[in-house]
């Protein structure tokens, strides 16, 4: 009996059957309505009653056809299904009266002379039972669903607002679901004791072990779609410590053609707490700056620049020139884009360090745009090799910019970091001369130099989550520099999307600085990335404090000494008040620097830039003698 019922709940009602119920409930209802009237007296003329019922019939196929309402799933039956009814309902009641009102007058069929008050009660009956009955059948169904499901484990919604009611019916109207919906948790004092479909709501107050244990929680699932980062993370840093699979609905924008499924529901990664801030591609002041324009990007392969470049295959663009030195990464990302049977690419494996080579390409493309992402961004590795540092992020910055000058590009945008600002390490120091550098062309040149400044990047090659994953998966321990090392992080597509609108706004010579939220403490993530993988901290996996690496600071900065912002459009992105600084000077100074370099003297490079940038004062680096 049961593989029967499994088989029949499986399958939806059919249209035809849906149609020929409706039909045989509004011809009761007909009936019912004739029995209201006459007060159960059956003493009217039947005889008639038998000739209407194949108009009322008729008029109500009609009906049904044109409002589609027998169309509906019945077991998803919502508001909309119930319209649909409503409106069936009204139009059977319309041509009824419209019938009836012409046989008055025309007299074609006697015995179709229907009081009206017995139309009406037809009309409210058909908007009674008809709902009624697709609201029967989905408990009904859903009953025997109840009883016929597994359940293997029962879980708590966290949030008893509109997401959260979406996400207890979806998991309810899966059929693979095996859950268990306990109740619901929210920390509105309001709306505890109350329930919600008969299930109750618990205030956070109520989360313990004991909570758990008594209701046998195996998950809870967090179902808020509008809030901050930093209160998502410290729900989660509570959940993490009760003996629960903590799990996630996904951002609105991620569901799958709109609609949310109960297998996006997944265990909550660290990425989906730092970054569920809605991506818009739809800006038109967007497709007015990359429409019909010939882009180049550099470090096109890399994790910064690949996103870049997707992004901008939204937009109608002439051409695009993807330039890296990285051959595997380039032609994998080249793959990509062929798959997605994209047009107008090319993909180029050049260095920007080789000025002959970047002049070939610039001479031959004349590109409209340059976005320059191409740049060594590892602290400690950039500590330990100041030439490499300089020789791309400085030397090769100024090449770029130099060919984007001389071939007249419209608009060059630099990708720059939080680490430019205040530099205590060599990576930073170059990006902050290759800030001025752009800066002082912007003054001499037709083209429009923009420089973009934010901070760490969520998954980026190197950074910090992927490395605290694979240490998780080895057994740890995880590494952190210093107990009170901070950082600020951003999602890489809400990075490129916020390089592209200051791209756009850009007039030249701003350094745009995005809002990055609330600074993160690194232990804190690491402990909560610890908890998140079903793991103890310390009894599972440990924290080891490694000591800072040479030129890293424990908070970053945005804003350098003297630079206050101004507000955009833009909610997100800031325009620092640029220094004033003497071209024909630092120009020079910087000419001088990538000549000093080729010397290979490390101590004289990074002297050097010190004299360029005198902010630059290192820190827990063999470059700290210089300062005195």
């Amino acid at each position: 009996m049961k593989r029967l019922l499994k088989r029949l709940v499986k399958k939806n009602t059919p249209r035809w059957l849906v149609l020929i119920i409706d039909c045989y409930l509004v011809l009761n209802m007909f009936i019912v309505a004739y029995l209201i009237r006459f007060n159960f007296d059956l003493g009217f003329d039947k005889s008639q009653l038998i000739y209407q019922l194949p108009v009322v019939l008729i008029t109500s196929l009609i009906a049904f056809f044109l409002t589609g309402s027998y169309r509906g799933i019945i077991r998803h039956t919502g508001i909309r299904d119930a319209i649909n009814v409503t409106i069936a309902s009204a139009f059977i009641f319309i041509l009824l009266v419209g019938l009836v009102l012409a046989n008055g007058k025309l007299q074609v069929y006697p015995v179709f002379t229907i009081p009206i008050s017995i139309l009406i009660i037809h009309w409210l009956l058909n908007i009674v039972i008809l709902i009624s009955s697709r609201f029967l059948y989905k408990e009904l169904y859903h009953l025997i669903v109840s009883d016929l499901r597994i359940i293997d484990r029962h879980v708590l919604i966290y949030g008893a607002g509109e997401a959260g009611l979406l996400t207890y019916s979806v998991l309810r109207d899966d059929k693979e679901s095996k859950v268990h919906v306990v109740g619901f948790v929210d920390d509105n004092i309001k709306k505890s004791r109350k329930k919600i479909n008969n299930l109750p709501i618990y205030h956070t107050s109520k989360l313990s072990n004991e909570f758990i244990k008594e209701k046998r929680v195996d998950e809870i699932i967090l179902s808020i779609q509008k809030i901050r980062t930093s209160k998502l993370l410290v729900i989660v840093d509570k959940l993490s410590l009760l003996p629960v699979k903590v799990k996630i609905v996904p951002p609105a924008k991620t569901w799958i053609q709109g609609d949310f499924k109960a297998k996006e529901i997944k265990k909550v990664r660290i990425e989906d707490l730092l970054g569920r801030e809605p991506i818009s591609l739809d800006n038109p002041l967007l497709h007015k700056e990359f429409d019909k324009k010939t882009i180049l990007i550099t470090g096109a392969a890399g994790s910064i620049g690949s996103e870049i470049v997707s992004q901008l295959t939204n937009y109608k663009y002439n051409q695009l020139i993807l330039i890296d030195q990285s051959e595997s990464e380039l032609y994998n990302l080249q793959q990509f884009l062929i798959n997605k049977d994209l047009k107008n690419i090319t993909s180029i494996v050049a260095d920007v360090r080789n000025r002959k080579r970047m002049d070939s390409i610039f001479k031959k493309i004349k590109p409209t745009v340059v976005f320059h992402a191409a740049a060594y961004k590892h602290v400690p590795f950039m500590e330990e090799n100041p030439y490499e540092s300089v020789h791309v992020n400085v030397a090769g910055t100024k090449i770029i910019a130099d060919m984007a000058m001389k071939y007249e590009a419209e608009k060059f945008v630099m990708v720059s970091t939080d680490k430019a600002v205040n530099p205590t390490n060599v990576m930073g120091a170059t990006k902050r001369i290759a800030e001025m550098y752009i800066n002082c062309l912007n003054r001499i040149s037709k083209t429009k130099f923009i420089t973009t400044r934010f901070g760490n990047v969520l998954g980026s090659n190197g950074s910090v989550i992927p490395l605290f994953r694979s240490q998780i998966k080895v057994g740890g321990p995880l590494t952190v520099t210093h107990k009170d090392i901070t950082r600020f992080f951003m999602t890489i597509p809400e990075a490129c999307q916020l390089v592209l609108e200051a791209g756009a706004m850009g007039d030249g010579g701003e350094i745009f600085v995005f809002d990055m939220g609330e600074s993160i403490k690194i232990y804190d993530l690491a402990q909560n990335m610890i908890r998140l993988s079903g793991l103890s901290f310390p009894n599972d996996i440990d924290i080891k404090i490694t000591g800072l690496r040479p030129g890293e600071k424990i908070y970053e900065e945005l804003l350098a000494n003297g630079e206050n912002t101004s507000a955009t459009y833009h909610e997100k992105i800031m325009i620092a008040n640029v220094q004033n600084i003497k071209i024909e000077k630092v120009i020079t100074q910087i000419e001088e620097l990538c000549e000093i370099n080729k010397e290979l003297d490390f101590n004289k490079t990074v002297q050097k830039m010190k004299e360029i940038v005198p902010e630059f004062i290192s820190n827990n680096s063999q470059y700290q003698l210089l300062d005195k």
